[in-house]
């Protein structure tokens, strides 16, 4: 199955949602190093970069910045990814910094990112959590519909898949 690539700018009430740039690295950099598991640096950063161009060209899905329209810094991103999914069937992801968090970010940005990811085509999209996160599992049940369909593990321990069936 053909799918439309999804638009190069969406935008929410208070984000211009537009795809990442090498610019982005630095503050990226400190995203990802906030996750836990070891410093990421700015190369680093940028390498992740090119390859979510390389996955917008190839697939067209990918990840955007959600930059305030007031000018502010960038807070974070939200994505369709392949993840642990596929190309027809992908995942949404989202991650917001840890300064900005509890604001309703992830929930806005995320809410559009699905409705484009469905406007290409696309009939269902996975989210696989870790039970730990109560923050993305709040977004998630926030986002509605999703249904967990399985768990599973990896070396990190247990994984949540929830799964949203678009009609």
């Amino acid at each position: 199955m053909t799918f439309t690539a999804m638009p190069t700018e969406l935008a929410t009430e208070r984000f211009v949602l537009t795809p990442e740039e090498l610019d982005d690295a630095p503050w990226l950099a400190d995203l990802f190093t906030a996750r836990g598991g070891g410093t990421v640096t700015t190369a680093e950063a940028r390498t992740r970069v090119r390859a979510m161009h390389e996955l917008t060209s190839a697939c067209g899905i990918g990840a955007y910045v959600l930059r305030p329209r007031d000018g502010g810094a960038p807070v974070g991103y939200a994505a369709i990814v392949i993840g642990r999914g596929t190309v027809a069937e992908p995942e949404i992801a989202y991650e917001i910094l840890p300064d900005a968090q509890g604001n309703g970010y992830a929930t806005e940005a995320a809410s559009v990112v699905l409705t484009a990811a469905y406007a290409t085509g696309r009939r269902r999209i996975w989210a696989t959590i870790r039970p730990w996160n109560a923050a993305s599992l709040r977004v998630l049940d926030k986002l509605g519909g999703f249904q967990q369909v399985r768990a599973t593990s990896d070396e990190e321990g247990p994984i949540r898949w929830y799964a949203r069936q678009e009609s």
